[in-house]
């Protein structure tokens, strides 16, 4: 992929993320779907690890997998970093993995 069309691609995710409400999550596919590649999820996962380097103030810790695991939070600054910032906010994360995902689940393409 050409260098600018990927700096393009991650502000546009970091544009997406910075709209996750306090106290909620969204996953990488649903950013790569509302960005209209919904087969991207990989690369939204890039951004995202990216975005400790870039801009401190994207709150990449709302970011999870589908099925609501913090497989991300290995890029923050402890083990445990990702986890105590959701809970930070009121998200219940047990196993790695966030309590009652389907009802903090934002998804972009249905936010106001």
């Amino acid at each position: 992929m050409n260098p600018h069309k990927a700096d393009s691609f991650f502000q546009k995710v970091y544009e997406v993320v910075r709209r996750v409400p306090r106290g909620r999550v969204t996953t990488y596919g649903a950013i790569a779907a509302y960005l209209g590649s919904k087969g991207s999820a990989r690369m939204v996962g890039w951004a995202m690890n990216h975005s400790h380097k870039t801009d401190p103030d994207i709150p990449a810790h709302r970011v999870v997998n589908r099925n609501g695991v913090l497989t991300g939070k290995h890029h923050f600054g402890t083990h445990r970093m990702m986890q105590q910032l959701l809970e930070n906010e009121g998200v219940v994360v047990i196993s790695d993995k966030v309590r009652h995902f389907d009802a903090l689940f934002w998804d972009p393409g249905k936010a106001r």
